[in-house]
C-alpha cells in the first residue's frame, strides 16, 4: 500500500540526493490559458529529471546482499540515470538496458556515473525484458523503471514539494509513460488534499495508460510512434493501475507537433530546456477547458540532445511560418535573381538558402526552378511575401507546407 507514512520516509530520504526544484510562475501561460500557471522544473535536477527521486529511495529499501548482486534495470534514459547515480552513492554495481533508439546524451551521462550499458532493441518494453533475461542468467537484482511501488513512493516526494510551496494548488498535470510518476503523485496529492484534481497527460501514439482506464485492465499497444521518447511504453504498470483508476482524474493525449511548440514557447519565454516528454504537459495546458485556477505543470526532465534540439527548433519554426521554403519560375536571364531578391527584401523577408536549377524544364530559357529559404516573422508575414511574388508573376509554389 502507499501510505502518508511511507511518502513521508521517501521524502526525507529523497532530499537528501535531490536538488530543491522550486516552483517557476509562468506568466506567459498564465495569460494565454486565463489560469496562474506554474512548473514543477524537474528538467534541473541534478540528473537532468525526477527519476533519481524513486530510484534512490528503492535502492534505501534493499538488503546489503540485494545490493552487492549488482543492480540492473532498463530504461530509455532518465531512470537509467537514476538508478546509475543513487547506485554510485551506495557504491553499488549498475547494468542498464537501453533502447537502441536512446539519445546519445542519455547513454553518455548514464556512462559518465559508472553503470555500464547495455543497448537492446527499439522501444523501452524490449529493452526491460532483456533486462528481466540477464537478472535471472546473472543474479542481479532487478528495479522496474515505474512498475514499483517503492519508485512509485519516491516518485511522490514531487507532491509533497508542490503542496508544501503551494498548499492552494488546483490542479496538477502529470506526464505518464508507464505511470510510476503519475502514481506516486496523484496518490499523495490526494492524501495530503483530496480537492486536488490531477490531470495524467500521454503522447497520443503512446497512450498505454489511457487505454489500460478504459479497459479497465492492463493491456498492450500494438506499437508506439511518438518523439517523446521518455514516455514510449507499449505497456502499463500492473501495479499502479488501481492507484491511477482512484487517483487521477482524467487522463488527456497531445499529438507530437503541439510538443514541438512548447518546446520553442518554454525556449523562447523561460529559456529552459525542457525534453519532449517533460513538455507534454506544457501543451496540455492548451486544453485546459477552465479558468481562474492554480496549476502546476510538472516538468519531468530536460535530457535532450543537440540533434534532437536542432530537429525540434527547426520544424517548430517551419510549424510557425517563420521558416519556409518556396519554389519560383523565372525566366533564365540576367537580373532575374536580383528582381526576386529585392522583392523579399521589400517585404522584410530574409532569404537563409538558394537553390539554382536550370534542368527543371526543357527550355531553360523559357523558365528555370528558383527554390528559396526565407525567414519571416509568422503566417502573416509569410503569407504577403507568398502574395508578392505571385503579382510579379513569379509562380510560387511552397515546399513542405503541411509540416
Amino acid at each position: 500500500m502507499l501510505t502518508l507514512e511511507k511518502f513521508e520516509e521517501a521524502s526525507e530520504i529523497v532530499s537528501q540526493v535531490t536538488l530543491e526544484t522550486k516552483l517557476k510562475y509562468s506568466e506567459y501561460f498564465s495569460e494565454m490559458t486565463g489560469n496562474k500557471v506554474y512548473f514543477k522544473p524537474e528538467n534541473m535536477q541534478y540528473t537532468g529529471a525526477y527519476k533519481v527521486r524513486g530510484a534512490y529511495y528503492k535502492i534505501s529499501t534493499l538488503s546489503e546482499e540485494e545490493r552487492q548482486k549488482g543492480i540492473i534495470t532498463a530504461s530509455a534514459g532518465n531512470h537509467a540515470q537514476g538508478v546509475a547515480y543513487a547506485a554510485k552513492l551506495y557504491n553499488t554495481k549498475a547494468i542498464i538496458v537501453m533502447p537502441t533508439t536512446t539519445p546519445l546524451i542519455k547513454i553518455n551521462r548514464t556512462q559518465s556515473y559508472g553503470a555500464e550499458v547495455v543497448l537492446y532493441g527499439n522501444v523501452y518494453d524490449e529493452a526491460c525484458e532483456y533486462a528481466q533475461k540477464l537478472a535471472a542468467e546473472k543474479g542481479y537484482t532487478f528495479i522496474h523503471a515505474f512498475n514499483d511501488l517503492d519508485v512509485a513512493t519516491g516518485q511522490g516526494s514531487i507532491a509533497m514539494e508542490i503542496v508544501k510551496e503551494l498548499p492552494t494548488v488546483d490542479y496538477i498535470l502529470c506526464p505518464i509513460g508507464g505511470g510510476g510518476l503519475c502514481t506516486g503523485v496523484a496518490t499523495l496529492a490526494k492524501l495530503l488534499n483530496p480537492k486536488i484534481k490531477v490531470i495524467g497527460v500521454e503522447p497520443e501514439g503512446a497512450n498505454c495508460m489511457q487505454e489500460a482506464v478504459k479497459a479497465g485492465e492492463v493491456v498492450t499497444l500494438p506499437g508506439v510512434n511518438t518523439i517523446a521518447d521518455g514516455t514510449a511504453v507499449k505497456t502499463a504498470g500492473d501495479k499502479l493501475l488501481p492507484y491511477i483508476k482512484e487517483n487521477v482524474d482524467e487522463i488527456i493525449t497531445v499529438p507530437d507537433e503541439e510538443l514541438i511548440g512548447a518546446f520553442l514557447d518554454v525556449m523562447e519565454n523561460h529559456k529552459m530546456v525542457v525534453e519532449n516528454s517533460g513538455l507534454l504537459t506544457v501543451a496540455a495546458l492548451r486544453h485546459l477547458d477552465f479558468k481562474g485556477k492554480k496549476v502546476v505543470s510538472i516538468l519531468s526532465g530536460g535530457n535532450m540532445d543537440v540533434i534532437t534540439m536542432s530537429h525540434v527548433v527547426q520544424m517548430g519554426l517551419i510549424q510557425r511560418g517563420r521558416i519556409f521554403t518556396v519554389s519560383c519560375m523565372l525566366p533564365d536571364k540576367p537580373g532575374e535573381l536580383a528582381h526576386v531578391s529585392a522583392l523579399i527584401a521589400e517585404k522584410k523577408g530574409n532569404i537563409i538558402k538558394l537553390e539554382h536549377n536550370q534542368f527543371v524544364t526543357t527550355n531553360r530559357s523559357a523558365a528555370v526552378e528558383l527554390k528559396i529559404t526565407i525567414e519571416a516573422f509568422g503566417h502573416e508575414h509569410k503569407q504577403e511575401i507568398l502574395d508578392a511574388l505571385e503579382m510579379d508573376g513569379f509562380r510560387p509554389t511552397l515546399i513542405g507546407a503541411s509540416l
